[in-house]
């Protein structure tokens, strides 16, 4: 197996994940809070998209998807590209609000197109660049990779769980 392919491979179980996660639910589903200051489907993975569609944007030097594509209308938020949910309090969880599972798949699967074409140009060279000088040691593109992927799988995960606790409510 190859970088591009083993890029390929577990960025495809992300998206999975993401898909999976969301299949059949409604708009109110996803804004569904499990327990006062957790978060919700629709959060979580907006989440993680945003932040696989801001570092991917930094790192093939263009927009971000969100931005070009005009996303945050579909999400009733504002188009702030420097907004991917870190360190939200709750009234600002609870402003992201996805109009249908279509845009949460749709916006992730704009970004997994753009990941998935730089991925399938990655050298073993190339991951040992130095993308990010802010960090003691400085970041590479292997480690910044793994590092958005991993955040993007803890989300899937926690996304589910969620889903589970809504259907375990619904058999009640």
């Amino acid at each position: 197996m190859d970088v591009p392919e083993l890029f390929e491979d577990l960025m495809s179980r992300v998206q999975e994940h993401v898909h999976e996660v969301s299949a059949g639910l409604s708009p109110a589903d996803l804004l569904v809070v499990p327990e006062a200051g957790s978060n919700p489907i629709g959060w979580l993975l907006w989440h993680l998209t945003r932040v696989q569609d801001a570092h991917m944007a930094e790192l093939v030097e263009r927009e971000q998807v969100w931005m070009e594509d005009g996303w945050a209308a579909r999400f009733g938020v504002e188009a702030d590209p420097s907004d991917v949910g870190f360190g939200h309090t709750p009234e600002q969880v609870a402003r992201v609000r996805p109009e249908s599972v279509s845009a949460v798949t749709g916006y992730y699967d704009a970004v997994a197109e753009r990941t998935r074409a730089f991925v399938a140009t990655l050298t073993p060279e190339a991951l040992d660049r130095v993308v990010d000088r802010s960090w003691d040691p400085p970041v590479t593109l292997g480690v910044r990779l793994v590092s958005v992927l991993d955040d993007d799988i803890q989300h899937a995960g926690q996304a589910a769980y969620v889903r589970g606790l809504l259907e375990r409510r619904s058999e009640r």
